[in-house]
């Protein structure tokens, strides 16, 4: 008799522990997935772009008349002097003094010379009036910040429009001297139709740097004839560069002068800093590497420390630049990568007693990597990154 209640026992226990088995096998089975606490941090929002190095004022020396140019010495890097360094020696083909035709284009470019040495002048007056009177403002203005009648944004506004103006007078002056080297070398022409015998002098024509700088590349190098306005040197000041940026026209519009701009991917392993100066005014079209067309703004930037790693940076280099458009410390933030639409709104899957619950949050400026959370989360709150289709409302997760 207790041979046969042991083993129906035996057969009951036997039966409850395969029923037990049976119940956790099909019970559900906790998800992996991968973790992120919302947290409040720096968050920066930024417009990224390649652009290219370029000096900021550059000059093209062209031939002033047709002739036999002698071979260039000089070659990209070379140092040159204002007024005083021969570019390029040539000797004119000069036409014959009774040629009434060629007198009479002659003096036409003179007057056409000369016309544009006198914008020239009038330019650099007009830059001195604009800077004695952008000085003037931030004269004033720095006394009113002194009671707390202005604010920072205004003052570092008005300081960068007083460099730019600075920069501008400069830019003007030297395009004078550019003017007046155009009017001597055309008087240069008119002076061999009233004495031929010029044309004879050993050397001929020389032209000299009209500014001092460095030679930035030989368009003509070996002997050769060539006709008038045929470009022979560019001239410019390689530690005197800019960046250029074309952005998207839709980004553009968020960019405004004074703009702070980070600079990577020159070379180095410091990132560079850089404001935006300029936002042209007018857009072009471009064709995309995809064939679509699309409509581009030139961004201007300049260097905060052009004495700095940027020496190493010479004209036509290129970089990586991003305009910071936006930025604050200490923002609630969550990471994109855990949001998703439903319907117009976006949502996360936030960890509730370890399972997964649609959240519906609300948020403000975001990056391509990290948001601001607006509403609908609290700071320590759990979130899911890269949730996949395993993944519904009320499923039970757990961390990898």
């Amino acid at each position: 008799m207790m041979k046969i209640q042991r083993g129906r026992l035996m057969l009951w226990g036997s039966a409850a522990l395969l029923l037990a088995l049976i119940v956790w096998s099909f019970r559900p089975q906790p998800v992996p997935v991968d973790l992120v606490t919302v947290s409040r941090g720096n968050l920066r929002v930024t417009i990224d772009e390649e652009g290219m190095t370029r000096v900021r004022e550059r000059y093209v020396v062209s031939a002033p008349v047709a002739g036999r140019m002698q071979r260039v010495e000089l070659e990209p890097g070379d140092k040159v002097v204002a007024n005083r360094t021969v570019l390029a020696s040539f000797m004119p083909a000069t036409p014959t003094p009774l040629d009434p035709r060629a007198r009479a284009e002659a003096e036409a470019r003179l007057k056409s010379a000369q016309a544009a040495r006198d914008q020239a002048r009038v330019a650099v007056q007009r830059a001195r009036t604009e800077l004695a009177f952008s000085q003037s403002e931030l004269a004033r203005y720095r006394e009113i910040a002194k009671f707390g009648g202005t604010t920072e944004e205004r003052l570092a506004a008005l300081e960068l429009d007083a460099r730019t103006r600075e920069v501008q007078i400069k830019a003007a002056e030297l395009g004078l001297q550019t003017a007046e080297h155009e009017v001597e070398a055309v008087r240069a022409v008119l002076r061999q139709f009233t004495n031929p015998s010029n044309a004879a002098e050993p050397g001929g024509l020389t032209l000299r740097s009209p500014v001092g700088g460095t030679v930035l590349r030989v368009h003509q190098e070996s002997e050769a004839l060539v006709p008038a306005g045929t470009p022979l040197i560019e001239v410019g000041n390689p530690d005197e560069l800019e960046i250029v940026a074309d952005l998207l026209s839709t980004d553009a519009v968020k960019v405004q002068p004074g703009f702070a701009v980070l600079i990577e991917g020159w070379g180095g392993e410091t990132t560079l800093h850089g404001r935006v100066r300029l936002v042209e005014p007018a857009g072009f079209t471009k064709i995309s590497a995809l064939g679509v067309e699309e409509q581009r703004v030139n961004v201007i930037i300049d260097f905060d420390d052009p004495g700095g790693p940027a020496k190493k940076l010479g004209d036509g280099y290129r970089v990586e630049i991003s305009v910071i458009i936006w930025e604050r410390p200490a923002v609630l933030k969550v990471p994109t990568s855990a949001l998703f639409r439903v319907g117009d709104a976006w949502a996360v899957f936030a960890v509730r007693e370890g399972k997964a619950a649609q959240t519906e949050i609300r948020i403000g400026q975001r990056n391509a990597i990290e948001a601001e959370l607006v509403s609908g989360l609290n700071e320590g709150d759990q979130v899911i990154v890269h949730p996949g289709d395993t993944i519904a409302n009320g499923v039970i997760v757990v961390s990898r």
